[in-house]
């Protein structure tokens, strides 16, 4: 998100997606201003969604806080909205915790959302996803996962993963993906081989497709708190891999 961006408001009532919800995404629309009013009332039921996970986790211990992407063309998109999502990632009192562990210098861009692991809801022109994401500027984040695996082996990360049957776990840009549920040690193992914390995007993520002409079931009301739901199974691996004062391996 821009610096001149602001967070719009959240909706209030019923939250459900609709055909414009993807349409404003699309390859027709993504580039017009024309589209600006739908991508925006899409943003805005991503911030509610969002809103909701954040105040559901806090009674579990978790603070966190949220944003959205984005809705119009700008030059930090590329001039087209391909896509649009929520952050609920770590509260500012944890950030500040963290600018203290690591330093001013290599944390003095952490305010920006992505640098942080984070829970996400998104839309796109085909699909709705939840996922937990740690981008390769979230380095951190990355690394205190490695550490904690090489500390506590790797049985704990594995039975975190498999109990979220429907979400996969990516890495980057590659084809390849690993379902959850269902993931061998020796897979793990073949994954870590090959992914580094500050080059390699790390997701677990569900998806729901929805292309034209079949969108129906995702634009039934109940759709967008079965993805609260989702995002909230995350929390335990969110809680596992992100570095906070629980989970200290960074230094360790």
């Amino acid at each position: 998100m821009t610096t001149k961006d602001t967070e719009p408001a959240p909706l209030v009532g019923r939250v459900a997606f609709e055909e414009w919800d993807f349409e404003g995404l699309s390859e027709r629309h993504a580039g017009k201003a024309e589209a600006n009013d739908y991508r925006l009332r899409a943003r805005r039921k991503l911030l509610t969604m969002a809103k909701e996970v954040a105040k559901r986790a806090k009674p579990l211990g978790l603070a966190l806080d949220v944003r959205t992407s984005v809705h119009n063309p700008t030059t930090f998109n590329g001039m087209r909205v391909r896509r649009l999502w929520s952050y609920a990632t770590r509260a500012k009192a944890e950030k500040a915790r963290l600018k203290k562990t690591i330093g001013a210098d290599l944390a003095k861009d952490l305010d920006s959302a992505y640098r942080n692991a984070y829970l996400c809801c998104a839309v796109e022109p085909d699909a709705l996803e939840v996922s937990l994401r740690v981008h390769p500027d979230a380095w951190f984040d990355g690394q205190n996962l490695v550490k904690r695996i090489k500390a506590d082996g790797l049985r704990p990360w594995l039975e975190l993963l498999n109990e979220l049957d429907g979400f996969y776990l990516r890495l980057h840009d590659w084809k390849g993906e690993w379902r959850c549920g269902s993931i061998e040690p020796e897979q793990l193992e073949e994954y870590l081989r090959h992914y580094t914390p500050g080059e390699h995007r790390l997701a677990v993520e569900r998806r729901w497709p929805a292309p034209p002409g079949m969108r129906e079931p995702v634009l039934a009301d109940q759709v967008p708190e079965a993805m609260v739901e989702e995002s909230l199974r995350l929390i335990p691996l969110y809680r596992y891999l992100a570095w906070s004062k629980e989970s200290d391996h960074l230094f360790g």
